[in-house]
């Protein structure tokens, strides 16, 4: 028996995807940092926060600032299950 093979068991190439040889993983990570730090100092006026028992008042870039690194650090955690 002759066995026929179509090509699509096969693994895709690697191909490195870069812009003037930069990855454009890096690239993409620093646009959006740079799009949080703009919209950060974009809002510099003070807010109040309520929780659940306590208010606070602070600037809202470090409002939105510690819900970025929550996110950050949220993803980060997500992915060491995601490899496993």
């Amino acid at each position: 028996m002759t066995k026929i093979s179509d090509g699509s068991s096969s693994p895709a190439p690697n191909r490195k995807r870069e812009i003037a040889g930069i990855p454009t993983r890096y690239l993409a990570i620093g646009a959006i940092v740079v799009l949080a730090l703009w919209f950060l100092f974009a809002n510099l006026d003070k807010v109040k926060i309520q929780f659940w028992v306590f208010t606070v008042t602070a600037p809202l870039w470090i409002a939105l600032l510690a819900t970025l690194l929550a996110g950050v650090a949220l993803g980060w955690l997500l992915k060491g299950r995601r490899s496993k």
